[in-house]
């Protein structure tokens, strides 16, 4: 066993298999959260109220309670209680029943129903795993493990996607759910310093947004390393649940367009980060006289019009002033790597319509949730590790992602295999009912395996754009219709006419030598007087 780092606590960590890296006090062994295993040290420490993740001294209690990170703070003016979270209704919520306790007629008339809602489903998954050369050097750098070799690749790829739907570039606000350490909004803004790399970055100037949302505290954090002039590089520490993307101080005064984007959004974090973008925006511009009721007054405590920023917002200007520049601009794309579908919750989630729409209901949602981690079950490593019990899991670093309740895995029913492809068949129809979520607010989206099953078994992306037809329909209508209307109706009714006229009445060999309007009144009368003259004089004589 190899002896501690100098200056850092000599407790060793069984289940990371090394020592404490915390720092340690003058002259002590263990930092302060091991420091029940000095010897001599009396005071006997206890979990935190709090946070049970830590331990604090039980006679310094009450200092730590005002002071601990998981202490309540005051909330953000962004802050608004379960704004995202969909219908609260209270028979909706299914009563939870484990798979296990489920009998086998059960089991199979709900495999009967998921193959029935799954036929004739339009949700295929392509197929296409991209690259940026931004992460070209670090991919090619042999001091980066496995672990971070398979991170890496999965931000190329999303950046590939992002970059071939024409989403990558600057004059835009990327928001990334579910940030953890922030590290695909920094791949994004690395591709974006220069155009070296990109087609479509003509704006290098361009203001750029990075608004990185998480709810917990993150150590390690890449946000320290992007204060470049002209780009905000932010972060909001909240639920995705709770988030008013129209009161976020950032977007108070550039209405950039957004692109949505997510690096492994567990569970519901991903329903809630869609219904985040896209109805939030709809509230927004269904309200807009609010904006301008009362400019001279502050923010108020309770939800205002979404136009009313933090602090002094309304003060800066007049009410009709900032009202339209309040807020972010529309959503311009969303590309998020699904996971976790076995934490999903029916009042979360976007698709409840779809399932409806198939004579599904919250009961068989939940039964499908279950049943989808047999899609990932034995085949992936035990996870020591595990994040925590909570449905919207929302940190995006740990790989390893929460497993399946061990009381879903059935032993009996069904071969391994045909379990794997139910699995999936349950993920699919959940996903699907995403999408018709997306078409529904004018998107189109498409799933992609954007890794191999290789680099992470939950290697599916969720890509969205706005329809193009929503844009292009009015324009060539109006167009088309007036110009070829006058254009015939003129032309073929005034040549004819006046050619045929004056040919008939003149003689056809010199007449059309000369103008044809004055030339026919004069010919005919000198013809006749001087042409039967000499004709009836000259015939009689030689008779």
């Amino acid at each position: 066993m190899a002896a501690p780092i100098n200056g850092r606590c000599g407790f060793f960590v069984e289940k990371k298999k090394r020592f404490c890296k915390m720092i340690v006090g003058k002259e002590k062994t263990f930092c302060g959260e091991h420091a029940a295993m000095e010897e001599g040290n009396s005071s006997r420490r206890i979990v935190c109220p709090l946070d049970p993740k830590h331990t604090v001294s039980e006679d310094k209690l009450d200092k730590h309670l005002k002071k601990c990170n998981s202490r309540e703070k005051p909330k953000p003016i962004y802050y608004v209680e379960n704004i995202n979270a969909g219908s609260a209704d209270g028979d909706e919520t299914p009563e939870q029943v484990c798979l296990s306790e489920r009998s086998r007629t059960q089991l199979q008339s709900l495999v009967d129903k998921l193959k029935t809602a799954a036929t004739g489903l339009q949700c295929d998954v392509e197929d296409s795993v991209l690259s940026h050369p931004v992460l070209q050097e670090e991919l090619n750098n042999p001091k980066n493990g496995d672990s971070a070799h398979k991170h890496l690749k999965q931000q190329s790829s999303i950046l590939g996607h992002l970059e071939a739907l024409g989403l990558l570039g600057r004059g835009r606000s990327f928001v990334e759910f579910g940030a953890g350490r922030g590290k695909l909004s920094h791949w994004i803004h690395e591709a974006l310093k220069t155009c070296e790399h990109l087609n479509t970055c003509e704006h290098l100037n361009a203001d750029l947004q990075l608004l990185l949302v998480e709810r917990c505290s993150t150590r390690f954090k890449v946000d320290g390393k992007h204060q470049d002039a002209g780009v905000q590089f932010e972060r909001l520490q909240v639920d995705i649940q709770h988030l008013d993307l129209s009161k976020v101080p950032q977007f108070k005064h550039k209405k950039l367009p957004l692109v949505g984007v997510g690096k492994h959004l567990c569970g519901a974090a991903t329903d809630l980060a869609l219904r985040c973008l896209l109805e939030t925006s709809e509230t927004r511009e269904t309200e807009p006289p609010r904006k301008r009721l009362k400019p001279s007054e502050p923010a108020a405590q309770e939800r205002p019009g979404p136009v009313q920023g933090p602090g002094s917002g309304p003060v800066q200007g007049p009410g009709p002033v900032q009202g339209p520049v309040q807020g972010p601009g529309p959503v311009q794309g969303v590309a998020v790597a699904l996971c976790c579908h076995h934490r999903c919750e029916w009042r979360h989630y976007v698709g409840r319509q779809f399932f409806q729409q198939r004579g599904l209901g919250a009961a068989e949602f939940s039964a499908f949730c279950r049943m989808s981690s047999w899609a990932t079950c034995g085949l992936r490593p035990t996870n020591q590790d595990s994040p925590s019990e909570d449905p919207t899991n929302q940190t995006g670093d740990d790989e390893e992602h929460e497993l399946a309740e061990e009381t879903d895995t059935v032993n009996g029913f069904l071969s391994a295999d045909d379990r794997q492809h139910v699995g999936r068949l349950c993920k699919r129809l959940i996903d699907c009912g995403r999408l018709h979520f997306l078409q529904s607010k004018g998107f189109i989206g498409k799933l992609t395996r954007y890794v191999s099953s290789d680099i992470t078994l939950e290697n599916v992306l969720l890509t969205a754009v706005p329809a193009p037809t929503s844009v292009p329909t009015p324009v060539p209508t109006p167009v088309p219709t007036p110009v070829p209307t006058p254009v015939p109706t003129s032309v073929p009714t005034s040549v004819p006419t006046p050619a045929p006229t004056p040919v008939p009445t003149s003689v056809p060999t010199s007449v059309p030598t000369s103008v044809p309007t004055p030339v026919p009144t004069p010919v005919p009368t000198p013809v006749p007087t001087s042409v039967p003259t000499p004709v009836p004089t000259s015939v009689p004589t030689p008779v």
